[in-house]
């Protein structure tokens, strides 16, 4: 009888170390998750934070010199009203203003140009993908899925459409003005 009460002794620790080897990793997965959550909660607070200088580097300012109103991209701190060597952050936002008639394709980063320049050559839609690779550039998953973002944001914004799920063209309009 002594091996019996001797075996479930010996279960009965195996089981212990088992169940406080789970404690200890429940107790790391905690520390992970505070660490994960407390990383979201930034970045959350961080793309909040891009979005509203966006949104107030969009619309019209009044520039720091002559009190004349611009409505193109412009630069954070030309827009916040701080000269760019004074020494506020050198770093600076271009926006994508909305299409209007008589608005050019030179008010756009030179990146958006250039993705203007392939579709309209392409004279059809194309895919982020394709205009990926006709930019000269590595068709890899992260460089395809930026291009994607600022394909949705230039058809946003009345320059490209989206005549079918990732299909992007240069809106009739743009086409005409860029082809005079």
């Amino acid at each position: 009888m002594s091996s019996l009460l001797e075996e479930r002794a010996r279960r009965q620790a195996a089981a212990w170390e088992r169940a406080e080897a789970i404690r200890e990793q429940i107790e790391h997965l905690r520390e992970r998750l505070a660490a994960e959550e407390e990383l979201l909660s930034r970045l959350v607070i961080t793309r909040e934070t891009v979005a509203e200088i966006l949104d107030q580097a969009a619309g019209p300012v009044e520039q720091p010199s002559g009190g004349v109103a611009v409505d193109g991209p412009q630069r954070v701190d030309e827009a916040e009203g701080a000269a760019p060597d004074s020494g506020t952050s050198p770093i600076g936002v271009m926006t994508v203003l909305r299409w209007r008639p008589g608005l050019g394709a030179s008010v756009l980063p030179r990146t958006y140009q250039d993705v203007l320049e392939v579709l309209v050559d392409a004279g059809g839609a194309m895919r982020a993908k394709k205009i990926v690779a006709a930019l000269g550039l590595p068709v890899r998953a992260a460089k395809v899925e930026g291009l994607r973002s600022k394909l949705k944001r230039m058809a946003e914004r009345g320059w490209l459409s989206e005549d079918a799920p990732g299909l992007f063209v240069v809106t009739e309009q743009v086409a005409a003005q860029l082809t005079r």
